[in-house]
C-alpha cells in the first residue's frame, strides 16, 4: 500500500474516497481458494505444452485466458519442476521498505535446511521465507522419508497460486494481519501445535529497511500464539525463532529479545548485488542469524572457515579472534577488531580513539566540536538514539 499521510492533518473525504478505488482496481484477480482450485483441478491437468506464465500479470494462463493476454510477454512450456520453485517465475519485489524480496542463495537455504534438521525440528513456519518454504515442499514431494513441514506466512499473494491454505498464508508481518481472516489464523494455530513431538520453529527474513519494533510485535504475537497451544512445558520457554536480519541492527533486537544472540553465520542472497559470501571487508554480507536457541547448539560449516571458540562457546569466524581483555569473540562483520583501552571495548580495525569525541571513529569525521546536533532537539553532545527529550517522551 502506497497511502501515506501526516497524522497530524485531517485527510480529506475526496482523498479517501480516491483510496478506496485505488485498493479496488488493485484487488488480486482470484482468491486463494480460486486459486487452488484452478492450480490443482486445471492447471496441473495441462501437458507442459500448453501451460503459460504471464510475464507482465505474474499469473498462470488457462488456455481459455491467453487471448486476454496475448499482448503481455509470457513464459510457455512450464514443467512440474518450476512450478515446485515458484520463486524462480515470480519476478522479485524489492522495495526494501515494503517487500525486499532479496531470496536465500542455495548455500544458505540448503545450510539453513540442514541446521533445522539436525537440531530435531520437524515443522517450520517460515515467516517471509519463500525460497526455505519451497525447498522444504520440494523434498517432501521427492523423498519419502523427509519428514519435515512448513507453513509460509507472506505478504506476496502471488504464492496462493501455487500452495493450498494449509501451505501458505497471506500475512503481513509489521501488524501480525491474516488477510484469511480466522480461517487463516486457525491454520498458524493448528500448524504451531506440537503433536508427536514434532518441535516447531519459526525462520524469519523480514525487510531490513522496516521498523524493527513493528516486526518484534508480530513475532512476539506469533510467541504467544505457540505458547497457548495445549502442552504445558511451554509454561517457562519461548518458541524457538531463527530471526535473519543485519548484524548492525543486534541492539535494537537485543533490546526487544533479550535472550536472543547473534551468530557469525553470512546468508548471502541470489539477487542482490552487495550481500554475497566470500567478499572481504565491508564487502561481506552483513546479514546474520538471531536465536534464542544456545550458540553453542548452532554448528557452522568448518569448510567456510568458522570455527569453536571454546571460551565464547559458540561458532565463530577465522577473523573473529577472541579478545583476552573483553572476555568474548567480539568482532560483528568478520573482520579482526582491535580493543581500545579508552573506550574499554573492541572496535573496527578502521577506527581511531578520537580525543575530541572521546570515543573511536572513522579517522575522517566531523567532531563533536561541529555545530552538527542531534536529529531531534539539535543539540550536540549526543546522538538521537541517546536524546533527553526523546527519552523523556
Amino acid at each position: 500500500c502506497n497511502f501515506s499521510y501526516m497524522q497530524i492533518l485531517q485527510v480529506s473525504e475526496a482523498r479517501l474516497a480516491a483510496r478506496e478505488e485505488y485498493n479496488r482496481n488493485h484487488q488480486p484477480s482470484f482468491t486463494h481458494r480460486q486459486n487452488v482450485d484452478r492450480y490443482s483441478n486445471n492447471f496441473l491437468l495441462l501437458p507442459s505444452s500448453k501451460r503459460r506464465f504471464c510475464q507482465e500479470c505474474q499469473q498462470l494462463l488457462l488456455p481459455a485466458e491467453w487471448e486476454k493476454h496475448s499482448n503481455h510477454q509470457f513464459l510457455c512450456d512450464i514443467t512440474t519442476a518450476q512450478l515446485k520453485s515458484p520463486s524462480q517465475l515470480l519476478y522479485p519485489l524489492e522495495n526494501k521498505k515494503t517487500n525486499a524480496q532479496y531470496l536465500f542463495a542455495d548455500r544458505s537455504c540448503q545450510f539453513l535446511l540442514n541446521l533445522l534438521i539436525d537440531l530435531g525440528f520437524r515443522r517450520v513456519l517460515s515467516v517471509g521465507t519463500p525460497r526455505l518454504h519451497e525447498m522444504i515442499q520440494s523434498k517432501a514431494s521427492q523423498e519419502e522419508e523427509f519428514s519435515v513441514r512448513s507453513l509460509l506466512l507472506d505478504i506476496d499473494f502471488r504464492y496462493s497460486q501455487f500452495y493450498t491454505e494449509d501451505e501458505f498464508c497471506h500475512y503481513n508481518m509489521f501488524n501480525h494481519h491474516f488477510f484469511g481472516g480466522e480461517a487463516a489464523h486457525e491454520t498458524c494455530r493448528k500448524f504451531l501445535y506440537e503433536e508427536n513431538g514434532e518441535r516447531v520453529i519459526m525462520v524469519t527474513d523480514p525487510p531490513f529497511g522496516g521498523l524493527v519494533e513493528a516486526l518484534a510485535s508480530s513475532f512476539k504475537k506469533l510467541m504467544a500464539m505457540w505458547k497457548k497451544t495445549e502442552k504445558e512445558d511451554h509454561d517457562n520457554k519461548e518458541m524457538p525463532v531463527f530471526w535473519i536480519f543485519p548484524y548492525f541492527f543486534e541492539s535494537r533486537i537485543l533490546g526487544f529479545f533479550p535472550s536472543f544472540s547473534m551468530m557469525d553465520y553470512q546468508v548471502d542472497y541470489d539477487n542482490h548485488a552487495l550481500y554475497k559470501h566470500g567478499k572481504t571487508g565491508r564487502r561481506q554480507s552483513p546479514v546474520r542469524i538471531f536465536t534464542n536457541l544456545t550458540p553453542s547448539v548452532i554448528v557452522l560449516p568448518e569448510e567456510e572457515g568458522y570455527r569453536f571458540c571454546t571460551v565464547c562457546q559458540r561458532y565463530v569466524s577465522s577473523g573473529n579472534q577472541h579478545c583476552e581483555i573483553c572476555n568474548s569473540c567480539t568482532s560483528k562483520d568478520g573482520r579482526r577488531w582491535k580493543h581500545c583501552v579508552l573506550c574499554k571495548k573492541c572496535v573496527k580495525p578502521s577506527w581511531f580513539h578520537c580525543n575530541n569525541c572521546n570515543c573511536c571513529t572513522l579517522q575522517k569525521h566531523s567532531c563533536e566540536k561541529s555545530d552538527a546536533g542531534c536529529f531531534v532537539c539539535g543539540k550536540a553532545g549526543h546522538k538521537r538514539s541517546a536524546c533527553p527529550s526523546l527519552s523523556h517522551a
